[in-house]
């Protein structure tokens, strides 16, 4: 009895471990490889971001196969990089996007879709939970909102991810890889910042996209907006600059 009680206890010592190394239920063991996410992405998407649902739908399988992967293999906190954590996040967010637009084509814009009950700010499409990771139904507002924004305390993540509007920051047309991530998050972020039809910036005023608003204590922790911009502004900014915001465009990227 003595030895079946110390086994006994043994399996619940390593039951609870398992469980504090993962986000959320069951984690991978390893990273997953993105490359079929990569393949999909360069195969469908233009070096501006412009995405071909069409074509997306015709490589369904692949899409669903690599998915299942990422479903199969939530992270585990203490045994992977922190890069490698934000790749799977990453990527997940945006794949997951691409299939719910797929799944629903065609569609004028991502904001039309979700539940059928509506709730402005509960109710959307972003807490629509339509898929899962490591066996928890999960929803593309709890991977930024409780896993990107809160754990990682990156701000060039909202260049990263994609919400399938034609205001949001292009879909990068590669996967991104715990190895290139710091040079893929400052390409994306210089990207965004000079694009013209996203940010209008001269040295003393810039309207620039909503995306600043709505997060702006993400972009502000270490001194000002003004800042923030021209650590990758092609255009050095007055720290007196107007700001101002533009409105925003969910039509489709496509």
């Amino acid at each position: 009895m003595k030895y079946f009680s110390r086994f006994l206890i043994a399996l619940i010592t390593l039951g609870t471990i398992a469980c504090q190394n993962s986000v959320p239920g069951m984690a991978g063991t390893t990273p997953p490889n993105h490359q079929a996410w990569d393949q999909l992405l360069k195969a469908h998407v233009s070096p501006t971001g412009i995405v071909d649902y069409k074509g997306f739908i015709n490589d369904k399988a692949k899409l669903d196969a690599y998915l299942k992967t990422i479903s199969d293999n939530a992270p585990a906190r203490k045994t992977w990089s922190k890069n490698e954590q934000l790749a799977y996040w990453i990527n997940a967010y945006n794949a997951f996007t691409v299939k719910l637009i797929v799944d629903n084509y065609p569609v004028k814009s991502i904001r039309d879709l979700g539940p059928a009950l509506k709730i402005p700010l509960i109710k959307d499409v972003w807490h629509y939970k339509f898929f899962k990771l490591g066996g928890q139904e999960s929803s593309l507002d709890e991977i930024e909102h409780s896993i990107l924004r809160k754990e990682f305390e990156e701000p060039r993540i909202h260049f990263a991810i994609n919400c399938a509007s034609v205001s949001c920051p292009p879909l990068l047309n590669e996967a991104f890889t715990a190895t290139k991530m710091e040079s893929q998050l400052d390409r994306v972020a210089k990207t965004f910042v000079n694009d013209k039809s996203r940010n209008k910036i001269s040295a003393n005023a810039v309207e620039i996209s909503s995306i600043f608003s709505w997060f702006k204590g993400d972009f502000t922790k270490n001194g000002s907006i003004i800042d923030f911009l021209n650590k990758y502004s092609t255009v050095k900014i007055s720290s007196n600059a107007k700001v101002s915001h533009l409105d925003y465009n969910w039509n489709l990227n496509e």
